[in-house]
């Protein structure tokens, strides 16, 4: 009889662990690969161009890219025009739908 429980029980448990594992899947992100890999090649073409201009504070920026294009620009910068310029830039690359930043202006002392 015991047997029958612990086998009862070892085959309820194996049925139900792939629900289990579904469900802790459903939270998780788990966009397509190619989604990510667009996603990457967005920020690197932005980073790219963020380094051609050669200005140190556009260094201190940073550049995430979510969603199929949705750009998040963030860090600081030790100019507003250096922030707009970053802005500029984000925007007028391929592949960006929209662009957020969060850039801190902090001027020299």
């Amino acid at each position: 009889m015991k047997l029958q429980h612990a086998l009862a029980v070892l085959v309820l448990g194996a049925a139900v662990l792939p629900l289990a594992t579904r469900a802790a899947d459903s939270d998780a992100d788990r966009r397509h690969p190619a989604v990510y890999v667009k996603d990457s090649v967005v920020t690197t073409k932005i980073k790219t161009k963020l380094a051609a201009e050669k200005m140190n504070s556009l260094a201190n920026i940073t550049v995430d890219t979510e969603r199929g294009g949705a750009v998040k620009l963030g860090g600081t910068a030790h100019r507003q025009e250096d922030a707009d310029r970053a802005l500029s830039i984000a925007r007028d690359t391929e592949g960006v739908k929209s662009v957020s930043s969060t850039i801190v202006v902090k001027q020299d002392d």
